[in-house]
């Protein structure tokens, strides 16, 4: 543990020896392995009530795919928004003035040699004066998990790939709770069927909506269909994990016409950070405005669609086809929420703002609506329709009904 002052000096280093039992440090993806290895887990059971008592004798736990299940004895180790903890304390999370900010950067040895030294592999604290102190942690779940992920491209991929970029949430406004890991990979050639089934065992392994796995949503696009530009652009390969089913019944996903990787190029062109290879620039070709509100648009009969069961994610996406309609920006969902809900009428106001603070604060399966606001979606959605209609001159009325 290093402790520094503003100028970089550094105050205190402390050191355990290998034999030192005192050592606080250690890596969370460790701790993981050695607390899990033993253990069968179920992953992707997220767990939305414990009731003691409940199951007689035991503890009942309730999980959000509907199943109950009676233990013996039930260990909360599930974060600050715990689900266990109701059950024995009505104490709730309270922000203490202390910000944690995460980075990480990638071959520091070589490319930031200095920065290195001064960190010197271990977590390091910077004090400024008598403010609360700002901590550098490298190691977190979402930073190892990037980097399986990205090694895993990497070996897949191998001589073929051109550049792998992170997007999305991670790099335009910063990792919520619900935030997938975004990654666009650009090849020479195509996959073949070997190194398509290796890509997706790997993803499955790596991806997941759990406490401790983000879904990854991966794309990877060959750099000589979507160079010189066209729409709309085929994509080779694309994992979410809202495909998960039908991949593991029907196989490794195939290339195809991709209208809205029209966005993801757009993203990528215009904050991607490169995890291998050069900019972005310098392998894929501007994506035109109009071919960006094509792609918006021929998204939202399947949004419409998926309202009811996806309400949040449809609400802000939403927001973010009329601002790029409007602008011609790609925005990150809260900043798109925030340009929307300046522009809307004050009864329609409430149902964005409560989509909003979901996608800042909670995952979704704890999304919940009031029945209030759940009857103000519908009145909601189509105040924002009616103002995409006035930016594209026809309505989509008919496709809600």
């Amino acid at each position: 543990m290093r402790v520094l002052d503003p100028d970089g000096t550094v105050l205190r280093d402390w050191r355990p020896r290998p034999e030192d039992r005192a050592n606080p440090e250690i890596d969370r993806g460790h701790l993981r392995d050695l607390l899990l290895g033993p253990l069968e887990v179920q992953w992707g059971r997220a767990v939305t009530e414990v009731v003691p008592g409940g199951g007689r004798d035991g503890v009942a736990v309730r999980c959000a795919d509907g199943r109950r299940e009676t233990f013996d004895l039930v260990i909360g180790a599930d974060g600050a928004w715990s689900r266990v903890r109701p059950a024995v304390s009505s104490a709730t999370p309270r922000y203490t003035g202390v910000t944690l900010v995460e980075t990480s950067l990638d071959d520091i040895d070589t490319r930031h040699p200095d920065l290195a030294r001064l960190v010197g592999g271990d977590p390091v604290t910077r004090r400024a004066g008598a403010a609360p102190a700002r901590r550098v942690m490298a190691g977190t779940d979402a930073v190892d998990q990037l980097q399986r992920t990205a090694a895993l491209v990497r070996g897949v991929l191998a001589a073929d790939l051109l550049g792998l970029y992170l997007h999305g949430s991670a790099v335009l406004g910063g990792l919520r709770p619900a935030s997938d890991l975004d990654l666009l990979a650009v090849t020479r050639h195509g996959l073949d069927d070997g190194r398509r089934r290796a890509l997706l065992d790997g993803l499955l392994e790596v991806s997941g909506s759990t406490a401790v796995l983000r879904p990854v949503e991966l794309t990877v696009v060959v750099q000589a269909e979507v160079r010189p530009w066209r729409f709309p652009p085929t994509g080779d390969f694309l994992y979410g994990e809202w495909l998960r089913e039908e991949f593991l019944a029907t196989g490794p996903p195939r290339p195809g016409p991709m209208p809205d990787l029209a966005l993801a190029l757009g993203a990528v062109l215009a904050g991607g950070h490169p995890l291998t290879g050069p900019p972005p620039a310098r392998l894929l070709d501007p994506v035109p405005h109009t071919d960006l509100v094509r792609a918006s648009l021929l998204g939202v009969p399947g949004l419409l669609a998926d309202l009811a069961g996806d309400t949040r994610n449809v609400l802000l996406t939403l927001a973010r086809v009329w601002t790029t309609l409007a602008t011609g920006e790609i925005r990150p969902k809260d900043a798109a929420a925030d340009w929307a809900l300046a522009r809307l009428a004050p009864e329609h106001r409430p149902v964005l703002e409560h989509a909003k603070s979901l996608y800042l604060g909670r995952r979704y399966e704890e999304e919940t609506w009031s029945p209030e606001l759940r009857d103000r979606v519908g009145p909601h959605v189509d105040a924002v329709l009616a103002r995409i209609d006035d930016l594209r001159g026809r309505s989509w009325r008919t496709a809600r009904r």
